[in-house]
């Protein structure tokens, strides 16, 4: 099943941000080796491509996980959750529609 990943950021979390960035992407990586990424990015801070200094709010990523448990599992070992980039991470199953 697919689940929605909401990650929000802490206040001034950017540097921890991109001193893990590689290995968060690593991870996403592995996702979509394995065809189960649907979708991951991050919400800038500002109405911009590129936030700058302004940073990031948060990230969304949609993947398939065996099971709830698995999803919050692997939300929960990330990079950004394990670091503090994160204050929190609301995992949600998801039904895609479109396209």
């Amino acid at each position: 099943m697919l689940y929605a990943l909401i990650g929000e950021d802490a206040p001034n979390s950017l540097d921890k941000r991109m001193a893990v960035r590689g290995e968060h992407l690593a991870r996403l990586q592995a996702l979509q080796a394995e065809g189960r990424l649907v979708l991951a990015g991050p919400c800038p801070a500002v109405d911009s491509p590129d936030p700058g200094p302004a940073g990031f709010t948060g990230s969304v990523i949609v993947a398939e996980f065996p099971s709830l448990a698995d999803a919050e599992a692997w939300a929960a070992a990330d990079p950004y959750a394990t670091t503090g980039v994160f204050v929190r991470c609301t995992v949600k199953p998801f039904k895609k529609v479109l396209p």
